[in-house]
């Protein structure tokens, strides 16, 4: 995706969902467009998200193989179709996508609140393409070394996706304070306040913190578990992760610092406690001659 902060008249962009009819895309396959760097977009100028340019559709109709070509670059499938893109067993897929070797680039939850992980087809069959890769795909057994990372319990199918979920957002910010935030959105809170102690400058970051692509109500068991695949867990990744917002934040806090609550200003003239309360004037003497005409017990008062 573009970091193009331009903004666009409407009748010269789409929605993302008009954008999606018009290349005879799912809105699904659209975002995944966006996300892959596939199809530009630019912010709308009334704040609402983001919209595709009428000139983005039409180089991508005037492409090559268009509708068929661009749907096939989006096409997404799960571990049993992909192991049949692949030409190998189930179990062998997962081997090599819990080994990271194949990445994932979505996924969500079924009914059962299981991960359900999803790959890019194309690069499924650019892997097999290849023939480095045929002892992977067609020895019996694999390399030692790789049975003993899958024996010691390597997964890094999760912190695979985070990664380039990281670059899809790093390359949709627009300064620096949402770089830091997306940057944030795969630390802890503890992690975020040990780097950002100041409480103003830390709210200030949350705003731009993305959470998960995909959750249920908030404090339900799928928004834990979406939360969960979304933190880093590894010490490496963590460390990566707390350099990159560290330097960022500092560019940040250069180009714009974080707004802080304006002082109250204190009155021009303070009332003392203790001081004696300033007389009231008198009403003019004329005045008070005719109030007490009208009621003779005002001289008592």
């Amino acid at each position: 995706m573009s970091g193009d902060t331009a903004t666009k008249p409407h009748h010269l962009s789409y929605t993302p969902s008009r954008a999606a009819r018009e290349l005879g895309l799912k809105r699904g396959e659209l975002d995944l467009a966006v996300h892959l760097g596939l199809i530009r977009t630019v912010p709308d100028e009334g704040g609402g998200g983001r919209r595709v340019p009428c000139s983005e559709i039409d180089r991508l109709r005037s492409g090559a193989g268009f509708p068929d070509s661009l749907q096939d670059r989006v096409k997404v499938v799960g571990t049993t179709e992909g192991a049949g893109v692949m030409d190998v067993s189930v179990g062998r897929f997962t081997r090599l996508a819990r080994l990271g070797l194949v990445v994932p680039v979505k996924w969500y939850l079924n009914r059962y609140r299981a991960v359900v992980w999803l790959y890019l087809a194309e690069e499924l069959e650019q892997f097999a393409a290849d023939e480095n890769n045929a002892p992977l795909l067609n020895d019996r057994r694999m390399p030692e070394a790789l049975r003993g990372m899958l024996d010691a319990g390597v997964d890094l199918r999760a912190r695979n996706w985070r990664g380039r979920h990281r670059g899809f957002l790093l390359r949709l910010a627009d300064d620096p304070w949402e770089s830091a935030g997306a940057l944030a959105a795969f630390l802890d809170p503890v992690q975020i306040a040990e780097i950002v102690p100041d409480p103003y400058e830390r709210s200030h970051l949350n705003r731009f913190r993305p959470g998960p692509p995909a959750s249920g109500a908030p404090g339900s068991p799928a928004a834990h578990l979406a939360e969960r695949i979304m933190t880093a867990d590894d010490p490496d990744e963590i460390g990566l992760l707390r350099a990159d917002l560290t330097a960022v934040l500092e560019a940040a806090r250069q180009r714009r610092p974080a707004p802080r609550p304006t002082a109250t200003r204190a009155p021009a003239h303070p009332v003392h406690i203790g001081s004696p309360r300033p007389q009231e004037p008198e009403p003019p003497r004329g005045l008070l001659s005719r109030l007490r005409r009208r009621n003779p017990r005002a001289t008592a008062l």
